[in-house]
C-alpha cells in the first residue's frame, strides 16, 4: 500500500497545533496590526511620541496641551494672537464697569461668566474657560490682567474721551472668540486734565545698583528670570496702603522692569540682583512685568 512515512505521519501529529493554539495566534497578529495601525495614525495626526503640538509646562499632560478645546480660526485679534472659536453656549462671557478713583485715575471691575483666572498656568495649554486679559486703550495694549480689579491711573490716559476694551484669552494667548468675534467688552472714558502720552508711560528709571535696605521696606519680593521663566511662579502680593516693598528681581539677560500705575521703572543687569524699592501709596491691582522679554513678575494688590 503506498502512503507517507510513519516519521512523516507521526510528525505530523506533533508538529500541527491544536485548533485553539491557532485561533490564539491568529488573534495575536490582528491586535498587533491593529496597534501598529493606532501608533502610525497617530504619529501621522499629533506626533505622538514627539513634540507635543502646544507648548505646554511640564506637569500638563500631552492630551491637555493638544486636547480639542474649540477651534482655531486663521484671523487674528489685531495684535497678532489667533482666535480660537467655542460654541455660545457656555463660552467666556465679560464685563467692564469703569469707576472713579478718589484720588487718582479710575478703579476697573472686570466681571466674567463661565471663566476664572489662572495667572500660574499662563504659557501652557488652552484649557476651557480659563487664561487671562488683556486691557486696551484706543486699542493699545496697557495690561495683562489676573484679576477682577485694576487701577489706572490718569497719567496714562490723555487728555479726551477713550475706549477702554479687556479681551480674554487662553493660557496659550490665543483669544477666546464665539462666531468669529473676540470675546471681550468695551467702556467708555473721558479724561478731563491732560495726562501722559498715548504711547507706553515711563516714570523714573531707578537706578540698577541702588542697594535696598530692609531696615526701610515692610515686605520683600525677590524673583528671578531665567531661560525665559519666572521662578517662583507669578503670583499675587498683597499690600497694605502705605507699606513698602522691595522688588528683588535678578535676570539672565539685560531687561527693564516696569510697574504699571506706578510708573516706576528699574534696570536689570544680566546676571546681578536689582532692587526697586516701592511705597504703596496707591489702591489698586498693579502688575509688575519685564519690557524686553514681557514677562510678569508678581502683581501688587493694595488695599
Amino acid at each position: 500500500m503506498t502512503g507517507r512515512p510513519d516519521d512523516e505521519i507521526r510528525c505530523d501529529a506533533r508538529c500541527t497545533p491544536p485548533r485553539a493554539a491557532r485561533r490564539t495566534r491568529r488573534a495575536a497578529r490582528r491586535a498587533a496590526l491593529l496597534a501598529l495601525a493606532l501608533l502610525l495614525a497617530c504619529g501621522a495626526a499629533t506626533g505622538c511620541g514627539g513634540r507635543a503640538t502646544t507648548h505646554h509646562k511640564p506637569g500638563t499632560s500631552h492630551e491637555q496641551a493638544s486636547g480639542n478645546v474649540g477651534t482655531l480660526l486663521p484671523t487674528d485679534d489685531g495684535a497678532g494672537h489667533r482666535l480660537r472659536e467655542v460654541p455660545a453656549q457656555g463660552a467666556p462671557e465679560v464685563q467692564l464697569t469703569v469707576r472713579p478713583d478718589s484720588e487718582d485715575g479710575w478703579n476697573l471691575q472686570v466681571t466674567v461668566k463661565n471663566y476664572r483666572f489662572t495667572p500660574d498656568s499662563t504659557g501652557g495649554a488652552a484649557l476651557p474657560g480659563a487664561g487671562h486679559a488683556h486691557l486696551e486703550l484706543d486699542g493699545r495694549k496697557v495690561a495683562r490682567l489676573y484679576g477682577p480689579w485694576f487701577h489706572l491711573p490718569a497719567a496714562q490716559v490723555p487728555e479726551g474721551a477713550h475706549t477702554l476694551t479687556v479681551r480674554l484669552y487662553a493660557d496659550d494667548h490665543t483669544a477666546w472668540a464665539v462666531s468669529g468675534k473676540p470675546v471681550e467688552a468695551a467702556a467708555q472714558l473721558t479724561a478731563t486734565a491732560p495726562g501722559a502720552s498715548a504711547g507706553h508711560s515711563h516714570g523714573e528709571t531707578e537706578a540698577a545698583t541702588k542697594p535696598s535696605d530692609p531696615q526701610q521696606a515692610d515686605r520683600a519680593v525677590t524673583v528671578t528670570v531665567r531661560d525665559g521663566k519666572v521662578s517662583p511662579a507669578p503670583a499675587r502680593t498683597e499690600l497694605r496702603r502705605g507699606e513698602r516693598v522691595a522688588l528683588r528681581v535678578t535676570s539672565d539677560r539685560a531687561d527693564t522692569l516696569h510697574v504699571h500705575g506706578y510708573d516706576k521703572e528699574l534696570a536689570l543687569p544680566a546676571g546681578q540682583e536689582a532692587t526697586l524699592n516701592l511705597t504703596a501709596d496707591r489702591t489698586g491691582l498693579f502688575e509688575v512685568e519685564t519690557h524686553e522679554s514681557h514677562l510678569v513678575l508678581t502683581q501688587l494688590l493694595v488695599r
